[in-house]
């Protein structure tokens, strides 16, 4: 198998014809040159991508006037039409997946066999982007690649760190245009240099990275982190209020949610002390605030602050930030109470109902406690997190 160096990229193929996957990575595709090919579960998106054959971005910006980007040399297909996708992916010069983790054990196989037809054609390695929201993606691929008779080693596996938002369409929003995205401008896409095994695309949007593990973590620690806490403490305190710009109007909130930032920062210093400096972290925490507070996003405290189960699970943006300052010996007061705000968060979507399955998870909160709700309900280690738990129970 060779590498395809030095030659100019045509088609790529993305799963996943969603927020991020339309709004970032096909954009950035499509601006670049490349025919984009989404695969995608929802048959009327796939219609009506097939139909227009592009679609429309809205750049929301502070105080400023919206831009509208046109996307097009574009095409779709369901994904039960397994032959057509195999046969892309096999034809594809790049491939990237916006599915979620849940739907990538039905993606991958997919990507698999067509990987295997490559093989066997003796075409170039394929690159593969992983624009998920999850850490050590690549083990991922690499697991379920060798549930389907692949090593792992066929394709290049390229973690990202996606850092760009994308609110909940609203209905009024999709009437005139179903396809229609809102977005903010950061368009940056932080990648694995060292996941590529063809020359990484010379796109003035993608920033590839030595050490993909630190910005992953920064994503996770201090914009998810930051992100989620302006929804919980602003909810706690506002819960009539629905955006998150709306609730970060409040001079304390803001400033409760930078000191939660600053102590998970403190900790992701020592950790990739090669990587980041207090200073580069403190601008980037108040490039952060800044972007939070973008009233035309119109980013909701209902979609930041959704899916307890998964926010506030042992590995993820609280409980896991904690964990990174308790090994540094660092404080992280502010971030435990983040955590008990999120045990009240009931923020409602935009017909009145909250996400599925956080009453449940608040309800059980309650009935249980907190001690045994941090080990049976966020997978806490009753003997390894021991310290933790003792610091959130104080």
């Amino acid at each position: 198998m060779n590498s395809k160096q030095g030659i100019v990229l045509n088609k790529a193929v993305i799963f996943g014809a969603g927020n991020i996957g339309r709004s970032f990575i096909g954009n950035i595709f499509s601006f670049n040159g490349l025919r984009v090919t989404f695969i995608d579960a929802n048959a009327a998106l796939v219609k009506e991508l097939n139909i227009k054959k592009e679609y429309r971005i809205v750049i929301k910006r502070n105080n400023k006037s919206d831009e509208e980007i046109l996307v097009n040399n574009i095409e779709a297909i369901h994904s039960s039409e397994t032959d057509k996708i195999i046969k892309c992916i096999v034809e594809c010069d790049i491939c990237a997946t916006s599915v979620g983790q849940a739907a990538l054990p039905k993606v991958i196989p997919l990507i698999a066999e067509g990987i295997k037809i490559r093989n066997q054609q003796s075409l170039f390695l394929l690159d593969i982007i992983i624009a998920e929201n999850i850490r050590n993606g690549a083990d991922f691929f690499r697991k379920l690649f060798k549930e389907n008779s692949l090593s792992g080693g066929e394709a290049g596996l390229i973690e990202t760190s996606i850092g760009k938002m994308v609110p909940i369409m609203t209905e009024a929003d999709l009437t005139d245009d179903p396809l229609v995205l809102h977005a903010e401008e950061y368009n940056t896409l932080i990648l694995d240099r060292k996941g590529f095994r063809n020359k990484v695309p010379e796109f003035p949007e993608i920033k590839a990275v030595e050490n993909i593990a630190a910005w992953v973590d920064r994503k996770l620690f201090i914009h998810n982190l930051g992100h989620a806490a302006s929804a919980y403490l602003g909810f706690e305190k506002y819960p009539q209020r629905k955006l998150i710009a709306e609730v970060l109007e409040d001079d304390q909130i803001k400033l409760q949610v930078r000191k939660v930032m600053t102590e998970a920062a403190a900790a992701l210093v020592c950790e990739y002390p090669a990587d980041f400096t207090s200073e580069a972290l403190a601008d980037h925490i108040y490039d952060l605030l800044f972007r939070f507070q973008n009233k035309a996003l119109g980013d909701t405290v209902f979609r930041v602050g959704r899916d307890l189960k998964r926010k506030l699970g042992r590995d993820d943006r609280i409980l896991g930030s904690m964990r990174l300052c308790l090994k540094h010996n660092l404080p992280f007061g502010e971030i435990i109470k983040v955590f008990y705000s999120a045990l009240g968060f009931l923020a409602s979507d935009q017909t009145g109902e909250t996400f599925g399955g956080d009453n449940i998870l608040l309800k059980s909160f309650a009935e249980m406690g907190i001690q045994q709700g941090l080990t049976d309900l966020c997978g806490l280690d009753s003997f390894e997190d021991r310290g933790l738990i003792d610091a959130i129970l104080v």
